[in-house]
């Protein structure tokens, strides 16, 4: 992926840009139309989603509970700690997704550690 593609993802956006190349390395771009469900709760977690464009509706025991946006993160919960879905996500619009799998996080923490400080600072934030 083209690292410029990151600077426009808050996540991102604040990595030194040698970290952005790092990171653009491992990072898959997605494509998906409305209506597609993302994850499902419940299922093991190996990838992390991050909104490039479009809109998605966060679903627990099948109410609609968060809509999330450009920027927003989702699965992060189930890779950094190893658990199953919270939740279900679904495309609201036609989507642009940036992936990492749980593999490609395993990577950063040893070769860009503050990607993964800033995955922990959404993961805390939810939680408050």
């Amino acid at each position: 992926m083209d690292p410029g593609n990151l600077e426009s993802v808050p996540i991102f956006a604040e990595l030194p840009e040698e970290a952005r190349n790092q990171v653009a390395v491992w990072v898959n771009e997605l494509s998906v139309s409305a209506g597609k469900n993302l994850v499902h709760e419940g299922d093991y977690s190996y990838d992390l989603f991050v909104i490039a464009d479009g809109t998605a509706e966060v679903q627990q025991d099948g109410r609609s509970i968060a809509e999330l946006g450009p920027g927003d993160v989702f699965g992060e919960m189930g890779v950094l700690e190893d658990q199953q879905r919270t939740a279900t996500v679904v495309a609201k619009s036609p989507m642009r997704l940036f992936t990492l799998s749980h593999w490609d996080v395993d990577r950063l923490r040893k070769d860009a550690p503050e990607v993964v400080d800033q995955l922990n600072k959404v993961l805390e934030a939810r939680r408050n």
